[in-house]
């Protein structure tokens, strides 16, 4: 049976800008096609084209000016630490510029792996943030965010809202502290009958789950966030320096 793998649409439009900027023909210091040329060229629906753009900017492709437009930096020296990675992605997500909708925001038991990611004790409370996230019209992912329930009790999380800033700036707040650095882990596994329902995959599809843990600088952790993404869908890349 052959198997072809196509990127999310705005995967294929970050390939091609990066194409275009490495071959010269959008030289550095030179403007960027505006949202609506890039819309009209590629036949994308604006946000599909935001997150693109966002993808190159916080990367180090390209530099927005207030008021002026975004313009071309070049080819981002990776030792540059500009490289996004997941976690840092989705702790800085805010749910009001992506296409979300939320499940569920309240109370739970920590099951045995989030017990053990945040140190505390299995079926401790927790506050569980639990969204759907679609992209070009399709189910694109679960994203789930577990917090203390002491330390995420009367703030935005627990809250059926769209958070308008990132988990980290809410976590943040709530705790008192400043997270430090983030520890991730991914696993492989077979979806859940509501995984199944949600993202439209079967009995056998390989899911991925990436589970970032946000530490303050003494390790503690104080928050989990995890995504759960369908195998044929999406494909996960890190790049960092050899030295």
């Amino acid at each position: 049976m052959s198997f072809e793998y196509t990127p999310p649409k705005y995967a294929q439009l970050i390939a091609e800008l990066e194409r275009r900027i490495e071959s010269g023909e959008y030289p550095p210091g030179s403007p960027l096609p505006s949202e609506h040329q890039l819309m009209a060229e590629f036949g994308m629906a604006r946000p599909t084209v935001v997150k693109a753009l966002g993808v190159l900017r916080d990367q180090g492709w390209i530099v927005t000016h207030q008021g002026k437009g975004r313009f071309v930096r070049g080819r981002p020296a990776i030792a540059s630490g500009r490289q996004v990675r997941t976690g840092r992605e989705l702790l800085d997500r805010k749910e009001t510029q992506v296409g979300s909708s939320l499940l569920s925001a309240g109370p739970v038991p920590a099951p045995n792996r989030i017990a053990a990611y945040l140190d505390i004790t299995p079926k401790s409370p927790v506050v569980l943030r639990k969204t759907l996230v679609t992209r070009d019209d399709e189910a694109s992912e679960i994203s789930s965010t577990w917090v203390p329930a002491d330390v995420a009790e009367g703030s935005p999380l627990t809250e059926p809202d769209d958070l308008k800033q990132g988990v980290r700036r809410y976590v943040e707040a709530a705790a008192g502290v400043e997270l430090d650095h983030i520890v991730e882990h991914v696993t492989a596994r077979n979806p859940t009958q509501q995984e199944r329902d949600l993202l439209g995959v079967k009995t056998s599809a390989a899911l991925l789950a990436v589970y970032a843990v946000a530490c303050d600088a003494t390790g503690k952790p104080w928050a989990v966030v995890e995504t759960v993404l369908p195998g044929d869908r999406h494909e996960l890349e890190d790049a960092y320096p050899i030295r």
